[in-house]
């Protein structure tokens, strides 16, 4: 999926978790074990990904964004930068469908933007949390729901 975009010219943002360590502000300390601390191996991409992320990130198109809530907008530039280059659709992948992807997507259509998910680039820790997000998205948030 990372790389089809790459090769049309499409803008690719890896929104990735960045918690700090024993963070007792943060809510999530509360509700999940440490993940995704900064400076850490959680924070790498997983497999195939990691190795097409090398390839492309030097490139301008290509923005890694560190965020600490589940959405790739809250506390970032994400919208700002999205809008600066006339985006007004945004294609979803990533992990978890019902947790970050969701969250993420509930912003984006707040913001205005149209919404993609690509089903086989996205997933959750259970097939129930999966489904029941992937038809969210379609019937609550007027995604497209891409194969």
């Amino acid at each position: 999926v990372t790389e089809k975009a790459f090769e049309r010219g499409d803008y690719i943002f890896f929104a990735i978790d960045c918690h700090d360590e024993n963070d007792p502000w943060h809510p999530e300390s509360k509700l999940f074990p440490p993940h995704n601390l900064k400076g850490s191996k959680g924070r790498d991409l997983y497999g195939p990904l990691d190795k097409v992320y090398q390839q492309i990130k030097q490139d301008p198109k290509v923005f890694w964004l560190d965020k600490r809530h589940y959405s790739a907008f809250s506390g970032t530039d994400l919208d700002i930068r999205l809008r600066e280059r006339g985006v007004n659709t945004v294609v979803l992948t990533g992990v978890l469908t019902d947790i970050c992807v969701l969250h993420t997507a509930i912003d984006a259509y707040n913001l205005g933007y149209k919404l993609e998910v690509v089903r086989s680039a996205v997933a959750s820790i259970s097939d129930q949390s999966h489904q029941w997000a992937l038809a969210h998205f379609e019937q609550v948030l007027g995604a497209t729901i891409l194969e």
